[in-house]
């Protein structure tokens, strides 16, 4: 479908791709991932067309349709949430208003047996079909599925854009993408706009519903459950693994550990050889064996080892200073913006050393309490920080605040007090800042990690015990996560981390606190014993529907229920509802089953070069969707005629 062949791209004397080749296939699912700065944001601007390379070529059909959502946008606010994703079906809506001139057309005209009329009917068909094919009326369903599975409320459609926030508008600009349908999909880091429920929404229409995906994100869960094949950016060259990025960690591991006892295997080999040159060189009764040795040495075919990028980053956070047994304390906490209540009587204890998260869709209030904690906003109730808590916070949008005239060497300057100004070149050198870089480098060029990289720095400018990181990963690469994951572990403070990166919380916390329907709820444990116990919470719940219209149905019959005879009927009908409900439910336990045993043939290199199981595996990706939207339909329907009753 897509074709790169010998692309080069150099900034200034910097190469960042060498002539660089690969196919893009129907039906990929390609996860770009590399270290920050690496180049992968720039790829996909010269797939979408936006950049130019120095050298070579990307190579699209003209028929193949490419969407693209960058990092960052800006957006028009002149619409509201609806008629801003309607604009993702101005094709479909173009299409209706030719088949009605069409129709006009064919009303006003009395030849019915000429050649022109019976070109206008066959023109008015082909349209017709193709109107149908995509989505025709029906769009406005499709385009409700997609908003209501971004995270939003049926009661936001009719809200003007400008009332949401910069993360919310991306997702309308995601929501209008997946609208489309395009051949070619293009994800610049989408999870960083959204929340955990969303995220497990988009990895489910990506693996079943997409076309060709290539994205770039930082979310190891995310990319895990979403991608197939692996493209490694690294100085300047290309590595293609055609499996997931859990296998393709442990291929290019023993890629490269091959390669090392082959090369070190060879260089012994050649240094035998060359001795053996040296030794016997001016020997007359050696000089056919000497000159047969020179002649291997010129054909051999010299092994080389793929270099890796050894730069890395090192992150310690100072000790922190001793506080009180209880850094945080709320009783009755309440915050409204006006009549729109955020969240109510709020009542935690946050310890000395926990390691705590806040989760929870966007919106429900997880920054405002982080606000209310730094007193930066007004509040009800009661809200207390310990004995000499020193608090250190990362925004979300701090990497945004950095000023981009500056240098990078200045930034931090300008914030530095004390002895630590004569630590900021080793500081800057920890965060892969070194060199005489950080002196002329300019903060408007840094890509978006580095400057949250560069954001990240602030907090080591002096010793704190309490850490507040509002989605602190947001453009962070796998191996700098992984590095502030382990410095967060060792802090000997206590941490309040905002995110919604599951891989990231996991291990490091070890309290979750979910924030919804207004209400800030204590889950002790990490954070997929929290997703799993929400999965059976919601069983629960359903469980507990079932019985409560189990007990009306036990109620006497008075004058304004239903009849004997239309009751007697109504129960056959939840009968055979109940029974299809345990059908679908036993499907999707066998198609998971399935599924699983599936991915852990393509983990091995003998399935992941295997197209059939590819197919196998979409085949059933579509099957379990099919059958979990199904099992929704018949829940439903459940419901509603047990309230008949």
């Amino acid at each position: 479908m897509i074709s790169v062949d010998g692309l080069t791209v150099e900034f200034g004397g910097f190469t960042l791709f060498d002539d660089i080749s690969f196919v893009v296939n129907k039906k990929d699912r390609i996860a770009l991932v590399g270290k920050n700065g690496a180049g992968k944001s720039t790829l996909l601007k010269i797939f979408a067309g936006l950049q130019a390379p120095t050298k070579g070529g990307v190579s699209i059909p003209k028929e193949t349709t490419i969407g693209y959502l960058p990092q960052h946008m800006q957006l028009a606010d002149s619409r509201t949430v609806q008629q801003e994703a309607e604009l993702a079906f101005a094709h479909i809506h173009e299409m209706e208003q030719q088949i009605e001139k069409l129709n006009l057309q064919l009303a006003e005209r009395a030849d019915y047996e000429s050649d022109g009329y019976q070109q206008l009917i066959d023109k008015v068909t082909d349209l017709s079909e193709m109107f149908q094919m995509l989505g025709g009326g029906n769009y406005l369903a499709e385009l409700e599925r997609i908003l209501i599975g971004l995270g939003f409320k049926r009661t936001d459609f009719d809200r003007p854009t400008s009332e949401f926030s910069g993360g919310w508008r991306m997702r309308i600009e995601l929501a209008k993408l997946l609208l489309r349908r395009p051949d070619v999909l293009l994800l610049d880091e989408p999870t960083n706009h959204l929340d955990i429920e969303s995220i497990q929404w988009l990895e489910n229409f990506i693996a079943t519903r997409a076309n060709a995906v290539i994205l770039v994100s930082h979310d190891r869960a995310f990319i895990e459950n979403t991608t197939m094949r692996t493209l490694k950016i690294e100085l300047g060259s290309i590595y293609d693994y055609k499996v997931k990025y859990s296998a393709y960690v442990e291929l290019r591991k023993e890629r490269r550990e091959q390669q090392l006892r082959a090369y070190e295997n060879q260089q012994k080999k050649l240094a035998d050889t060359e001795a053996f040159i040296e030794r016997f060189r001016y020997k007359a009764t050696k000089a056919v064996q000497v000159q047969s040795r020179i002649k291997q040495l010129d054909k051999v075919e010299r092994i080389e080892v793929d270099e890796i990028d050894t730069a890395m980053l090192s992150l310690k956070f100072p000790p922190a200073p001793r506080s009180g047994s209880y850094p945080v304390i709320m009783e009755g906490v309440s915050k409204s913006y006006g009549d729109h209540l955020i969240f109510k009587d709020a009542t935690l204890t946050i310890n000395r050393g926990d390691k705590v998260a806040f989760v929870g869709k966007n919106g429900e209030g997880k920054s405002t309490l982080v606000k209310c904690i730094m007193d930066e906003i007004t509040y009800e109730g009661k809200l207390q920080l310990g004995h000499n808590v020193k608090i250190g916070y990362f925004a979300q949008n701090q990497a945004q605040l950095l000023d981009e005239n500056m240098t990078v060497f200045d930034t931090i300057d300008y914030v530095a007090q004390g002895d630590i100004r004569t630590k900021i070149r080793d500081i800057l050198g920890a965060f892969m800042f070194g060199g005489e870089a950080s002196d002329k480098k300019k903060v408007r060029i840094l890509s978006g990690g580095e400057r949250s990289r560069l954001a990240m720095i602030r907090l080591l400018l002096e010793p704190v015990n309490l850490l507040i990181l509002d989605e602190p990963t947001n453009h962070l690469d796998m191996r700098s996560k992984d590095v502030l994951k382990d410095a967060l572990r060792e802090f000997d403070g206590t941490v309040i981390v905002v995110s919604h990166d599951r891989e990231f919380l996991d291990g490091l916390v070890d309290k979750v606190y979910e924030f919804g329907n207004q209400k800030v709820i204590e889950h002790l444990g990490g954070i997929y014993e929290f997703l799993e116990k929400k999965k059976m919470e919601n069983l629960q719940e359903l469980e507990r529907v079932t019985r409560i219209n189990a007990v009306v149905t036990d109620e006497p019959v008075s004058a304004n229920k239903l009849s004997y005879e239309a009751r007697k009927e109504l129960s056959r009908t939840i009968k055979k509802t109940e029974k299809a409900i345990a059908e679908a439910e036993n499907t999707v336990a066998q198609l998971e089953q399935n599924i699983v045993g599936l991915e852990a043939k393509l983990a091995t290199p003998e399935g992941a070069s295997d197209p059939s199981l590819y197919t196998e595996y979409s085949s059933l990706k579509n099957e379990l969707s099919a059958t979990m939207d199904r099992w929704t339909e018949l829940t439903i329907e459940l419901e509603e005629l047990s309230s008949e009753k």
